[in-house]
């Protein structure tokens, strides 16, 4: 890292947790994907319902944020379903930290750069 301006951003881990609970919609213990960047990565495999989707979705990018340990986006970790009669809930852990450059990710022309995605693809 150089004295470049630019943050630093929490990877994330969105579980599904059910802990007893039933859940009515399409919800599997330990199903998950995962959140680098602005991107939602996910499995082959691994499924979330559009609307547990929705809800979750805000509450990312602030996850994702270096916040005071008294912060309840620090201390609380779980979204529930939205549907009110699912047990579903969603566990958002935090995981390594990693650093973005300004200008790798503004849009205002006069201080863009080479986008970080775009490094990715070279190597």
């Amino acid at each position: 890292m150089t004295n470049e301006k630019g943050f630093w951003l929490y990877d994330l881990k969105v579980e599904v947790s059910l802990e007893n609970r039933n859940p009515i919609c399409r919800h599997i213990e330990g199903e998950y994907f995962s959140v680098e960047g602005e991107n939602l990565i996910f499995s082959s495999d691994q499924k979330v319902s559009m609307y547990a989707l929705a809800a979750i979705l805000p509450l990312l990018p602030a996850k994702q944020r270096v916040t005071n340990d008294h912060d309840w986006m620090f201390t609380d970790a779980e979204v529930a379903c939205p549907d009110p009669h699912c047990g579903g809930r969603f566990r958002i852990s935090r995981k390594a930290k990693r650093w973005f450059s300004h200008y790798e990710t503004t849009g205002l022309p006069e201080d863009r750069g080479t986008p970080y995605w775009s490094k990715e693809l070279k190597g």
